[in-house]
């Protein structure tokens, strides 16, 4: 299996070098509206902005960061398939303007712009993202009632373009080989995410550094994998470190990004000789993950009764039996950005007795 990652260098409100209908996903982390760090790039795509920012007009500064960005969406739209699943990760913005400590509601926006385009909020997630720092508290510390609580939680939003859900031919190959595990779903899907940590970002330049706001690299991979399939594409109008484009080359999915700024495209090209490596390891985990729950589901005196297609290892339902694991195996540099070849990944060393009847009765040997 081949997949294929296009990189551009560009503005996203306007996604030239993407086809119509040609997207099944989009995973992105955008600039949060008024959060200091990215004043200067919303006053660059628009000089009101930051006349509204030194004036003391906050309302008219947040309402116009999200006007940038909707027009992102906008073409967002347009290039996805019906029933293609977009995920953005955003938090909200605490921040005093003219002297007026508030909470600027991004998720909101967001979620309000998406709907206007006709798109359908589906659950969201949150994850915890705790402030390091000894000193958490805001206002008046230890003295009611002008406190105020710290944000330590970001959203991901999820939307379905369109009221219907994708369609696939019966029995689609690709989709039933990308197949999560039951205990991975029972994991993925809850609304809550406490098992993801933010973490420092590792790029060289301090100024390099504070532009970034990459996500850790469970996020997308997650939502790549629970929300699309093996020859999907997913785009990323925001590409940043190119988060993304490597979850989704870890995940054989195929990718685009849109990034602004030519730096960290450079920079992507040392961290994605890495793919190679860390797919086996992400696979291996993941493989390890679930004999330790074939293990303790066994101890625990519970049968399985399916054997997976493709492993010797026992599954919990029959939507899991024909799962599949690639692994990136080369990673070859294209006029746009990169082509990576894909591995079916061995299994694992978990044998298996069986029943007559094939339903499988236990594990005898690890």
């Amino acid at each position: 299996m081949e997949t294929n990652h296009r990189i551009v260098a560009g503005d996203s409100r306007s996604l030239s070098k993407v086809d119509d209908d040609s997207v099944e996903m989009v995973v992105t982390s955008p600039p949060y509206p008024m959060i200091e760090m990215w004043d200067d790039l919303f006053s660059e795509l628009n000089p009101k902005i930051d006349e509204n920012l030194e004036n003391g007009e906050g309302q008219s500064a947040f309402a116009l960061m999200h006007e940038e960005l909707e027009k992102v969406w906008a073409e967002v739209n347009r290039v996805m398939v019906d029933g293609g699943i977009v995920c953005i990760n955003i938090g909200d913005a605490t921040r005093k303007v003219d002297g007026s400590f508030r909470v600027f509601q991004n998720h909101s926006r967001i979620i309000n712009a998406f709907e206007d385009l006709g798109f359908e909020p589906l659950p969201e997630i949150l994850w915890r993202k705790p402030v390091n720092s000894g000193a958490k508290f805001m206002g008046s510390g230890m003295l009611p009632p002008n406190a105020y609580v710290t944000l330590e939680h970001e959203y991901i939003l999820v939307f379905r373009n369109g009221k219907d859900s994708r369609s696939f031919e019966p029995g689609s190959e690709r989709r039933y080989n990308s197949a999560y595990f039951w205990e991975e779903r029972n994991q993925w899907f809850s609304d809550v995410w406490m098992d993801i940590k933010g973490e420092l970002q590792s790029i060289d330049g301090d100024e390099l550094r504070e532009r970034s706001a990459a996500y850790p690299f469970e996020i997308p991979y997650r939502l790549i994998n629970m929300y699309s399939v093996y020859g999907d594409t997913v785009l990323d109008p925001f590409w940043g470190t190119g988060t993304t484009s490597f979850a989704a080359m870890v995940a054989g999915r195929n990718s685009i990004g849109y990034e602004l700024d030519e730096e960290f495209i450079r920079l992507f090209e040392q961290r994605v000789e890495g793919v190679p490596t860390y797919s086996t390891e992400v696979v291996k985990k993941r493989l390890d993950d679930h004999k330790e729950f074939v293990e303790q589901r066994l101890a625990d005196e519970k049968d399985f009764k399916y054997k997976a297609d493709n492993y010797d290892f026992p599954v919990t339902t029959k939507q899991e039996k024909q799962i599949q694991f690639y692994t990136a195996s080369e990673v070859e540099k294209t006029n746009d950005g990169y082509q990576v070849g894909h591995e079916a990944a061995e299994s694992t060393d978990i044998d298996i007795e069986e029943s007559q009847s094939g339903e499988v009765a236990s594990l005898s040997d690890f």
